[in-house]
């Protein structure tokens, strides 16, 4: 029966290890005697070279020119004022609309609420409905009226698309079967700008 041999692996591991280990020594100890070793910089001289000579800028003779003249424009008189009118007050303290920032960009009423089907919150809407929130401008949030999904088509029994409105709200011959059938009420402060 022969004897078991050594397995080389250890061996190899051991000859990386020891390697390494004596690399990283002699690298600690040439970079304590280089830090510690004074060196010798041999200084060059300080040559001190004249400074360049620098020609005048040629001198170009211009004629003298007249100042520009303001040129005069008529007066128009502005048309008479009748007594009794006073006159014409800026609709609004908002600044121009170059120079509106922030909440500023965001005018009263220029977004009117959209009338349409309520959902409840716990019917389930089918694929093709979604429910759409809004709020007042003073940020009373109203009830979800029921629209269109914006990638829905919606097709008739014979498979013939059926035009939806171009607000995408729901009309009530459209509402999904189930659904009970209540218009959404605007708040009283928006009624005077609902649109459909």
């Amino acid at each position: 029966m022969a004897a078991p041999r050594p397995s080389s692996g250890g061996g190899a591991a051991r000859w990386l290890v020891g390697g390494a280990l004596i690399f990283t020594a002699l690298c600690v100890v040439l970079s304590v005697w280089w830090s510690h070793s004074d060196v010798g910089v041999e200084e060059s001289p300080f040559v001190e070279s004249p400074p360049p000579v620098v020609a005048p800028a040629p001198v170009v003779a211009r004629a003298p020119t007249a100042p520009p003249r303001a040129t005069l424009q008529p007066v128009v008189p502005s048309p008479p004022v009748a007594e009794g009118v006073p006159p014409a007050q800026p609709e609004s303290d908002m600044p121009p609309p170059a120079e509106r920032t922030g909440l500023q960009l965001y005018q009263r009423g220029t977004k009117p609420l959209k009338v349409g089907i309520v959902v409840p919150e716990d019917f389930e809407l089918p694929p093709g409905y979604v429910r759409h929130y809004q709020s007042t401008d003073e940020g009373e949030r109203v009830e979800a009226i029921l629209m269109f999904h914006p990638d829905h088509k919606p097709v008739d029994a014979n498979g013939q698309p059926i035009p939806i409105p171009e607000n995408r709200v729901v009309p009530e011959e459209l509402a999904p079967p189930g659904m009970p059938l209540r218009m959404l009420e605007l708040p009283k402060s928006d009624e005077s700008k609902d649109a459909p």
